[in-house]
C-alpha cells in the first residue's frame, strides 16, 4: 500500500486546516532559523572586522569597551593617549608597524577615522584580506579624505567631492567645521565591515580643525579641543595666537603633528612576543595605557553576549513547539471524525501498522513543508532586507543555503515532528484494532 500517496491524498482533502498548520511552523521555524542566522553572521561580521592586527592600545578602561570603540565604532573611547606615548611604544625593538587612529568626529551619521597611509597599507579584514580601492587613490595630503563603501553610497560621493566633518552622533552636530573641508580622494571597495561606514581623514587634518577654530580668533569654541588633548596656549614668551604655524604661514594649513590619539593598532615582528609588548604597554610609566588582544576581547564579548542568544534561541525554539503543538491539537480533534476513513482503509486490506503509518507520515509531511516554506521565507525576507541590516546594523548576512548549525536545527524540528505524529498515530492503531473487531460505520 503507497503510504506517502495516501497522506498526500489525505492532507489535500482537508487543505484549509493543513494550510494553517503548515503556515504556522513555517513562521515558527523562520523566527528559529532568522535568530541563528543572525547570531552566526554577527559573530562572522565582528570576527571578520580586522584579522593580522595583534594588539590594540588605548587609554586604560574594559578590553571590550576599547575594542567596540576602536574597531567597531560601537562605544566611545574613555580618553586620548598622548603622542610621545605612542611614538614610544612604537619604536618598541618587537613591533612590526602601528596605525594610530584619531575618533570624535563624524560626518553625515558616520563617524570619521583620523589616521595615517599605515591604516591603507597595514590594515587587514576576513582572511587577512588587504584593503582595495574602488576609485581613486589614499589620500597623500593632508586635506584628503577616503570613505567607505555605503558612504559614498549613501551620500553620492565621487572622487574630488567636499565634505565637512562635525562633532556629535548620528545626524546632530554640535560643532561644524566649514572652514577646514576636505576633499575626497578615494572610495574604498565593499568590505563587509564598519570600514564600509566610514570617513578617513590624515591625524594632522584631525588636529587642525580643532586647532583653526582658537587660530580664527575663537576662545573655547571647539569644545572637544580639551579632551582631544589640543593645548592652543602660547609657549611662554611666544608671539602670535599660540597655533602652531610660523609667522606668515596659513593658520589653515592642515599641516599639524597630532598631539593626542585615540588608540593605534600594533603589528609583532613575533606572535610570540605579543605577551611581552602587552605587559609593557600595561606597566607604562608614562600614562594609564592598556594593550588588548583583539581575539581575547572578542571571546568576552561572546561571553557576555552568550546568554541573551541562548535565551533568543530558547524563546524561538518554544515559540516551533508552539507550531507543532498546533499541528498535535488539529490531528487529535480530527481522529474521531477519521474514524470512518480509517475503518474503509481497513476493509480494502489495510493493516493497523499501515493507518499508524499514514497519521505520522502526514505529521512529518506537513512538518517537512513547513521547514520548507519558513526557509523560503527567511531567505526571500533576508534577500530583501539585506542592504538595510547592512547599512543599519553593520552586519552583512548572506543569501546562501543553510549552514551546518542551521541544518541540524530545521533536522531537529523534522524529527519533534514526527514524534508528535506518534500519540495521535498509536491511539488511531488502537482504534483501528477496536474497528476492525467491530467496525463502526
Amino acid at each position: 500500500m503507497d503510504i506517502l500517496s495516501l497522506a498526500i491524498k489525505s492532507l489535500r482533502n482537508r487543505r484549509f486546516s493543513v494550510g494553517l498548520t503548515i503556515a504556522s511552523i513555517a513562521l515558527s521555524v523562520a523566527l528559529l532559523l532568522g535568530v541563528e542566522r543572525l547570531r552566526s553572521q554577527a559573530r562572522t561580521s565582528f570576527t571578520n572586522t580586522i584579522s593580522g592586527t595583534d594588539l590594540i592600545v588605548g587609554a586604560r578602561t574594559s578590553p571590550v569597551q576599547l575594542l567596540l570603540a576602536s574597531v567597531f565604532g560601537l562605544s566611545d573611547a574613555t580618553r586620548n593617549i598622548g603622542w610621545e606615548s605612542y611614538e614610544a611604544i612604537a619604536g618598541h625593538p618587537g613591533v612590526a608597524w602601528t596605525i594610530p587612529i584619531s575618533l570624535g568626529d563624524t560626518h553625515g551619521g558616520f563617524r570619521v577615522v583620523g589616521t595615517t597611509g599605515a591604516y591603507f597599507e597595514h590594515f587587514r579584514y576576513g582572511r587577512r584580506q588587504a584593503l582595495t580601492m574602488n576609485d581613486g587613490a589614499w589620500f597623500a595630503s593632508a586635506d584628503g579624505a577616503v570613505v567607505g563603501a555605503d558612504v559614498a553610497e549613501n551620500r553620492d560621493y565621487r572622487v574630488g567631492n567636499e565634505i565637512v566633518v562635525a562633532h556629535g552622533a548620528g545626524d546632530v552636530s554640535f560643532v561644524t567645521h566649514d572652514a577646514h573641508p576636505f576633499r575626497i580622494s578615494g572610495i574604498l571597495a565593499r568590505t563587509g565591515t564598519p570600514v564600509d561606514r566610514a570617513v578617513f581623514v590624515s591625524l594632522s587634518g584631525i588636529d587642525a580643525i580643532h586647532a583653526g577654530m582658537e587660530a580664527n580668533g575663537g576662545d573655547g569654541l571647539d569644545p572637544l579641543a580639551g579632551p582631544l588633548g589640543i593645548d592652543h596656549r602660547p609657549a611662554p614668551g611666544a608671539r602670535g595666537n599660540g597655533h602652531p604655524h610660523a609667522v606668515g604661514e596659513d593658520p589653515h594649513r592642515h599641516d599639524h603633528e597630532p598631539t593626542a590619539i585615540t588608540a593605534f593598532f600594533i603589528g609583532l615582528k613575533s606572535r610570540s612576543a605579543a605577551l611581552a609588548v602587552q605587559r609593557t604597554v600595561n606597566e607604562y610609566p608614562g600614562e594609564a595605557l592598556i594593550a588588548v588582544m583583539p581575539a581575547v576581547a572578542l571571546q568576552q564579548l561572546w561571553d557576555i553576549t552568550g546568554v541573551a542568544e541562548k535565551a533568543l534561541l530558547a524563546v524561538s525554539a518554544f515559540v516551533v513547539l508552539v507550531g507543532l503543538s498546533g499541528m498535535l491539537v488539529s490531528i487529535m480533534n480530527g481522529l474521531n471524525e477519521r474514524r470512518r476513513e480509517m475503518a474503509v482503509l481497513r476493509s480494502v486490506g489495510a493493516r493497523p501498522v499501515h493507518v499508524f503509518s499514514l497519521i505520522v507520515g502526514e505529521a512529518a509531511l506537513v512538518t517537512i513543508m513547513g521547514l520548507g516554506l519558513g526557509a523560503a521565507l527567511l531567505f526571500g525576507l533576508l534577500a530583501a532586507t539585506q542592504p538595510v541590516i547592512t547599512t543599519r546594523l553593520g552586519i552583512f548576512i548572506p543569501v546562501n543555503g543553510p549552514a551546518a548549525a542551521e541544518w541540524l536545527l530545521m533536522g531537529a524540528v523534522c524529527l519533534a515532528g514526527i514524534l508528535v505524529g506518534l500519540l495521535p498515530g498509536y491511539r488511531i492503531y488502537r482504534m483501528s484494532l477496536a474497528d476492525g473487531m467491530t467496525v463502526r460505520m
